[in-house]
């Protein structure tokens, strides 16, 4: 439990810290970020804040959970580095995007199959390993569908090579919707990485209530099969404090903005954190709000195609409340609230599943 204390509180400093920094340095080269013209015209004041911020929370997360690792003496696990890789791969391909929109003076950056080639291509290394590193028999992932854990859904069912392949597509759907559910939320001033403070604090409940239940030293029936649940707790843990130093900066009116380099390397960790610990539909419901600013941008956009109609007045939802009437504060504070609820829901209905029997 120390590393996990320890881990938050490096990352929280760095991100507290280390985004001021930041701040400075991207301002001297003239990194700013470029705004959409067709979005709310309230926006085109934020043209040439400093972006690519989420690069300061893939840092105090990555040092966080290095330096817990260092104070404690424990080694590193299996499933704790293949989340970070996660993290960080999807981290650069958004760094590769924002680089493109700074380099070439515009709001629009890398090609859609350029970004995704690059997603596809650390989602597929993550899980092809993530079904290695077996201890105990438990790897990092398993082959089953899970939802507070695994479910009767065997995607192994004709074979370990088959497995295979059905496990990296399912995996690949989970980090591109995680990936872009972040992505589509960081439209307003904190408002994902508020969000994303909300649902790594939940990981971190949870994997610690793994931990303590575990069947490695617990052989009730309600025991969970999850191979590494404290070292996990360090890496929501970490990621949760990076989250809350840089939203000091990120919270309305923004300093800075976390960027793709952000939004995809938090919904990458989210994905990879869902994956290791069983939970893997539970993310729906604790990330609802980026759950419902996904299917905002769907609604809107099959909506035009079938019907040549738009059922927002702009997507994601987020900018239909802003053409509204409503304040930017107002909307993000409103969002958190949403986020919260989702947040705990998704708490509830985990503690539920223990208390009735694991059933």
């Amino acid at each position: 439990m120390r590393a996990v204390l320890i881990g938050a509180s490096v990352a929280l400093v760095i991100g507290l810290v280390g985004t001021r920094w930041f701040i400075g340095f991207v301002v001297r080269h003239g990194y700013g970020q470029f705004v959409r013209d067709d979005g709310p015209t309230s926006h085109h004041t934020k043209r040439g804040t400093p972006t690519m911020g989420g690069a300061v929370i893939i840092a105090g997360t990555v040092a966080g959970y290095a330096l817990a690792h260092l104070v404690t003496w424990d080694a590193p696990t299996a499933s704790g580095l293949l989340v970070l890789f996660l993290m960080v791969g999807l981290g650069l391909v958004g760094f590769l995007d924002d680089w493109t929109k700074i380099s070439r003076q515009r709001s629009l950056g890398l090609r859609s199959w350029e970004k995704l080639l690059g997603q596809t291509l650390v989602a597929v290394i993550f899980a092809v390993l993530a079904t290695k590193f077996s201890r105990g028999g438990i790897t990092p992932a398993s082959y089953h569908i899970s939802f507070v854990r695994d479910t009767w859904i065997n995607l192994a069912f004709h074979g370990t090579f088959l497995a295979v392949i059905l496990f990296v597509i399912w995996a690949n759907l989970m980090i591109a919707g995680t990936s872009n559910g972040v992505n589509l939320t960081d439209g307003l001033d904190g408002l994902a990485t508020g969000a994303s403070v909300m649902v790594f604090g939940a990981y971190v409940l949870i994997s610690v209530w793994q931990f303590n239940q575990n069947c490695q030293f617990n052989f009730s029936a309600k025991c969970y099969n999850v191979r590494d649940p404290l070292d996990l707790a360090v890496v929501a843990a970490c990621v949760m404090g990076a989250c809350f130093g840089f939203l000091w900066w990120n919270a309305s009116p923004a300093k800075i903005f976390m960027g793709d380099t952000g939004s995809l390397a938090l919904g990458g960790a989210l994905a990879g954190l869902a994956i290791t610990t069983r939970t893997e539909l539970l993310v729906v419901i604790l990330g609802g709000l980026f759950v419902l600013e996904t299917l905002s941008v769907m609604l809107q956009v099959g909506s035009f195609k079938l019907r040549g109609k738009r059922v927002l007045r702009m997507a994601p939802i987020h900018h239909h409340f802003e053409l509204l009437g409503w304040e930017q504060i107002t909307v993000t504070i409103r969002f958190w609230i949403i986020a919260g609820l989702c947040v705990a829901a998704g708490l509830a209905i985990f503690y539920a599943e223990w208390v009735v029997g694991g059933v």
